[in-house]
């Protein structure tokens, strides 16, 4: 059996989609069909329907997964066995993660980890919503919130802190604020509230200030409002180290504790490169979580 057949098939299982799988795989949607096509001749069983919806696995489609993604884990043990002999991890690891924890944490933590295995090539996704594990968007992700449901390991990696935010310039010209009752006299920034992909990050509802006057789904932009002076916002302790023009706002009243939680296959506890990384990720945004919090 050709492994570029069955690393097709996995694609196409995961993304659902000749073109899906095209762009992971780099190949035009063309190709990946006739692949497909191939390996179905070479097997003697269709293994895929065309639905509305996608490409959805047939009843041997499904028994061959399981053998694939078998086939699969057996390479990446072999790669992983053969990094572990060498000077450090090797390969390409990916890693999705919040925006918020994207910007302001792992650049810091991935370099380092980089520069002690320098075979080691590491993507950061930060997307504004939950990973799809499943579909291989990334290798183990970074989540505010543990999940639930899936064949997944999970890991608390640390808390952190949030706290109402503004720029000096802003606070300089108003009267001081003492209670939160006074924050709804001002301008809020925050998320989008039906964009909010997790109930972990609805501050405004629990701090009780109603939807925001400034909304947007990326931290980024949250934070270049406050910046520019347009209002108040709920913001990541850890974020203020890089921003000395935005300072606590009742600082007392208002703080709110929040999870980093790592997530990986529930099958890559086998590869022991994967494992090795997971443990430096965690280490590493704990200790920077805890640096920033100590500037």
């Amino acid at each position: 059996m050709n492994w570029d057949d069955l690393r097709i098939f996995l694609s196409v299982s995961r993304m659902e989609s000749l073109t899906g799988a095209g762009k992971t795989l780099r190949l035009d949607p063309a190709t990946v069909g006739r692949r497909i096509g191939r390996l179905e001749d070479k097997i003697g069983a269709i293994l895929f329907v065309k639905s509305p919806q996608g490409y959805r696995l047939t009843e041997a489609g499904e028994a061959f997964l399981v053998r694939a993604e078998a086939a699969e884990q057996a390479v990446d043990g072999a790669i992983s066995d053969m990094g572990q002999r060498s000077d450090g991890l090797t390969g390409s690891i990916r890693v999705g993660a919040p925006d918020g924890c994207a910007t302001y944490l792992l650049p810091t933590v991935t370099r380092a980890i980089q520069a002690e295995n320098p075979g080691l090539d590491i993507q950061i996704v930060a997307l504004p919503r939950v990973f799809n594990l499943s579909k291989r968007e990334a290798d183990m992700a970074v989540a505010v919130s543990r999940p639930q449901t899936g064949r997944l390991r999970v890991k608390k990696i640390s808390d952190y802190q949030l706290c109402l935010a503004a720029s000096k310039d802003y606070l300089g010209r108003l009267p001081p604020i003492t209670r939160v009752e006074q924050v709804r006299d001002h301008p809020t920034v925050g998320y989008i509230p039906d964009m909010i992909f997790d109930r972990e990050l609805d501050y405004q509802t629990e701090i009780g200030l109603g939807q925001p006057d400034l909304a947007s789904n990326l931290v980024s932009v949250q934070l270049g409002w406050l910046r520019a002076g347009a209002g108040i916002g709920v913001v990541h302790r850890f974020v203020l180290a890089d921003h000395p023009e935005l300072v606590p706002v009742l600082e007392n009243e208002v703080s709110l504790t929040r999870s980093f939680w790592l997530i990986r296959h529930a099958d890559d506890a086998r590869i022991e490169r994967m494992n090795a990384f997971a443990q430096m990720l965690s280490d590493g945004i704990r200790s920077e979580i805890l640096r920033r919090s100590q500037s």
